[in-house]
């Protein structure tokens, strides 16, 4: 599966404008998967910032309490090295 991920990625880098990657990622995601997608990458930035409790993200972005504590605990559970990289991707 591994190689077809990195297929993926590149992909995307392959095609940096908005409108192509729009189109891909119609293509590759329904609009739910899109909306869980980016809710995820809501919740890591909010986790991250640390201005919010679990419970505030939830209430204020219409986020389960689910998602929220498997991001808190994947975040917690990244060694320090892959949360500065992380911290720097989305931050």
């Amino acid at each position: 599966m591994r190689p077809q991920w990195k297929a993926v990625q590149q992909l995307i880098l392959e095609h940096p404008q908005n409108e192509q990657l729009d189109c891909l990622f119609e293509l590759l995601l329904t609009e739910e998967e899109r909306q869980a997608f980016a809710g995820r990458l809501k919740v890591f930035q909010l986790l991250l910032e640390g201005q919010l409790s679990q419970r505030q993200i939830a209430a204020e972005y219409g986020i389960s309490i689910a998602t929220i504590t498997r991001c808190s605990n994947y975040l917690k559970n990244m060694s320090a090295p892959t949360l500065a990289n992380v911290q720097a991707l989305i931050l």
